[in-house]
């Protein structure tokens, strides 16, 4: 990989690297992380967390897809 950066884990869970947070708060995701996920300049991302566990940062769709599941099963209860 360029510039001697190395991705993590090649099965189900990756580790892409590390980001620092800048002056405003922002972060940098790793290009490769980028790329893998298909991530572009203005795509909206989610953020998670909680305190035991840290952040999570997913595309919201994710959860779109969780809530119809759950509200699809419960519409067939009533």
């Amino acid at each position: 990989m360029p510039g001697g950066k190395h991705v993590l884990g090649q099965g189900k869970n990756r580790i892409f690297g590390t980001a620092k947070v800048g002056d405003r708060g922002q972060i940098v995701i790793p290009q490769e992380a980028r790329r893998f996920y298909g991530i572009s300049p203005g795509d909206t991302l989610l953020i998670l967390g909680n305190e035991a566990s840290g952040l999570v940062v997913t595309r919201p769709e994710i959860l779109n897809d969780l809530a119809d599941e759950i509200l699809g099963k419960e519409e067939h209860k009533t």
